[in-house]
């Protein structure tokens, strides 16, 4: 069974995204020494990535070539996505979503992105995992890294550590309601 994971980069005043979608403030962190927890190990042992529409439009217009060419990419939408940067599939229904990655025997899945995915599946107890990377950064306000919606959870700590240049690598289990499957 794969296990649908979190790998997400934050604020430490919780912000995912400035006020105005950028994501400046995390670009100056590039080349930041994560060592066995660098996004290309990790994305290694990823099978799926799952990402909302939101996600997905900003990958859209980054310049950047499709970095999800190894992977199965499902975008949740209700649009059709006309010219899609790279292979991907769309699902429109969360639920039937989450029925499907739970059987898939390939590999984990990722939820990359944006808090509104991730907390819509907290809220339906398919998160297993996250992996929270705080940066040194106080943005003031923008994008949450959970939107909120009144769901509460209790996780059990993996593993924590301090990183380069400030960073701190917070590793959570969903063992409540979310990861009780």
């Amino acid at each position: 069974m794969a296990k649908i994971r979190g790998y997400i980069a934050a604020s430490l005043d919780g912000f995912i995204a400035a006020a105005d979608d950028s994501l400046d403030w995390l670009f100056a962190y590039d080349g930041l020494d994560l060592g066995k927890h660098d996004y290309r190990h990790f994305l290694a042992g990823i099978r799926t990535v799952v990402m909302g529409r939101a996600t997905y439009d900003f990958l859209d217009r980054d310049g950047s070539p499709w970095a999800y060419g190894d992977q199965r990419v499902l975008v949740v939408t209700s649009r059709p996505i006309a010219d899609p940067k790279g292979p991907l599939e769309t699902r429109g229904d969360i639920d039937a979503l989450i029925a499907e990655l739970r059987v898939l025997g390939d590999g984990d899945v990722w939820m990359l992105g944006g808090g509104q995915l991730q907390m819509a599946f907290i809220e339906r107890g398919a998160l297993d995992e996250i992996e929270i990377y705080v940066m040194p950064e106080l943005l003031g306000g923008g994008k949450p890294l959970f939107p909120s919606t009144g769901v509460r959870e209790r996780l059990r700590l993996i593993e924590a550590g301090a990183l380069d240049r400030g960073c701190v690598r917070l590793h959570y289990a969903f063992d409540g309601p979310a990861g009780g499957k």
